[in-house]
């Protein structure tokens, strides 16, 4: 689940670029239903003065920083659907416990109150995870506890890492997979996913964020290096290819494997369209998908 790493600060460039969309969108897009005051507070100077490039209404002059704004804008749209479905599934699926597979700059545990009773979990990469130390500080957290869960997947077992951390396997747990899965070999995502249904308890719910083959994806990555390439940018995914994509039949068939029932499972570009958002990205956003899954 590593991403890849700015040198300079330990930050995962995707993370990075994940954030920034959230925070273009936060008081401009889908606002009644869309709302991530945190996204901008993770940001550092240099990563807030894109995203208020992206916010402005006058383009910028110079043609670098305009292709590096058109990026954050298109990532904003894709944010927007993603994280309204995402955040949909946890409110509707009260647990005691929340862990976020690969948290990256997840703003959750300091946004929504209804985690005010819940224990959240962030997994990630010990250098990702001292990467956000740094950007939240002592920002107020409304989440009742918060524990981060350093995991090196090439040394650490997520299973130890967590009873460590204080997660308890014999209580329902929600699980938020988001934007790791296309980072993972097929085999990876079932070794993770066995791990997952361990530690899960009757009544848990799991939400998959995941990539379905398509050439319009293809498309966009080789877009995105372009932009980046040009504005003498480094590229968000160096490092970080994609390594598998999943028809929802299979993803369906693998989840079902484990004993989790797939209650819900949608593209981004039909979440999208339920809410007031202007799409010009359609075709990357029909790659995307959310899906939800329940252990009874």
């Amino acid at each position: 689940m590593m991403a890849a790493m700015d040198a300079a600060s330990g930050a995962s460039r995707t993370a990075v670029l994940v954030c920034q969309g959230r925070a273009a969108a936060d008081g401009r897009i889908a606002t009644d239903r869309f709302s991530d005051p945190i996204a901008t507070l993770l940001l550092r100077e240099d990563e807030r003065a894109v995203v208020d490039r992206a916010r402005s209404d006058s383009p910028p002059k110079d043609w670098r920083q305009r292709m590096e704004s058109e990026l954050v804008r298109a990532t904003a749209e894709g944010m927007v659907a993603r994280t309204v479905a995402i955040d949909d599934a946890i409110r509707a699926w009260p647990a005691p416990q929340l862990v976020i597979l690969g948290a990256g700059l997840d703003g959750r545990a300091w946004r929504m109150p209804e985690l005010s009773d819940t224990a959240v979990f962030e997994v990630d990469h010990p250098a990702s995870q001292q990467d956000k130390r740094n950007r939240i500080g002592e920002l107020p957290r409304l989440a009742g506890t918060f524990r981060l869960v350093p995991v090196d997947f090439g040394r650490d077992q997520l299973g130890l890492a967590l009873a460590a951390a204080g997660h308890v396997a014999s209580q329902p747990t929600t699980w938020v997979w988001e934007g790791v899965v296309p980072y993972l070999t097929r085999e990876q995502v079932r070794t993770t996913l066995a791990l997952v249904r361990a530690r899960s308890a009757p009544g848990s719910r799991l939400i998959v964020n995941y990539q379905h083959p398509a050439v319009s994806a293809r498309l966009g990555r080789l877009l995105m290096l372009t932009v980046t390439t040009l504005a003498r940018h480094p590229y968000p995914l160096a490092g970080e290819p994609r390594r598998s994509t999943w028809t929802p039949a299979a993803m369906r068939g693998l989840l079902g494997g484990h004993g989790f029932t797939v209650t819900s499972d949608e593209d981004l570009l039909s979440l999208a369209g339920r809410l007031p958002i202007e799409v010009r990205h359609h075709r990357s956003m029909r790659a995307g998908r959310v899906l939800v899954a329940d252990l009874n």
